[in-house]
């Protein structure tokens, strides 16, 4: 069992898991490429500009992290990216990813978002495969982040 605690991004918590992420990144980035990690400011997963959730499992160990934040409206309107979703290698495959994804998509919907989106790496199959299963499909970049090589949106 996981519980999602909304905390300030700029808390240890926060920032640890952060920490623990981006270096899983760049250990797993491709050969030749530099990932450019980017700490969030606090303003931009701030309720209503966005939250920012971390996982803590029955033990009270933090294991994972996740959020959203208001971006320029799209297409259809109002649009939130998820960004940072990460889940502590050792607790995968318990679902906690996804329990993560669907309380970010829940708060965007609350907020009255009419669209989710989100880059990524070509090299984190598992998470592009949590994406598809949520519903997420290819869209045309909406950014220009160095780490991402693909973009996916899911209408709200």
């Amino acid at each position: 069992m996981v519980s999602l605690v909304p905390l300030d991004v700029t808390d240890p918590r926060a920032q640890a898991l952060l920490t623990a992420y981006f270096a899983m990144r760049a250990e797993t980035f491709p050969t030749g490429q530099v990932y450019r990690p980017v700490f969030p400011e606090a303003s931009v997963f701030t309720p209503p500009a966005g939250v920012f959730f971390v996982a803590v499992d029955d033990d009270g160990r933090d294991v994972g992290c996740g959020g959203i934040r208001g971006i320029a409206d799209g297409p259809v309107g109002a649009r939130y990216e998820v960004k940072h979703l990460y889940v502590d290698p050792s607790t995968r495959g318990r679902g906690w990813g996804r329990e993560l994804l669907d309380a970010l998509e829940g708060q965007a919907r609350a907020w009255g978002a009419a669209e989710l989106v989100l880059d990524t790496h070509h090299t984190l199959e598992a998470a592009g495969g949590l994406y598809a299963r949520s519903g997420f499909t290819a869209i045309e970049p909406y950014n220009d982040n160095p780490n991402a090589t693909r973009w996916y949106g899911k209408r709200l």
